[in-house]
């Protein structure tokens, strides 16, 4: 299984949308700074307001890059509001 997350900085407040098939050792990895994205190192501490179970990587990706599109923000600025 992988999963599709969404964090919220508590630094920020912004956004960061990856990934994974291990949700809370990922999250811990981005709380800790260690295997950090360009995009989450010195924004943390981060909170997981969003996770969605896929059947398998490539349609964990799909909805990824859908998320990180223009509609897919629109959409999950909608949902978090």
């Amino acid at each position: 299984m992988y999963y599709v997350y969404i964090l919220q900085s508590k630094k920020d407040r912004k956004y960061y949308t990856g990934i994974t098939s291990n949700l809370f050792r990922r999250l811990k990895q981005h709380n800790s700074g260690s295997f950090a994205t360009k995009s989450t190192v010195n924004r943390g501490p981060f909170i997981l307001i969003f996770a969605q179970e896929c059947l398998d990587r490539s349609a964990a990706r799909e909805l990824e890059i859908y998320l990180k599109s223009g509609a897919g923000r629109e959409l999950r600025n909608k949902l978090l509001e």
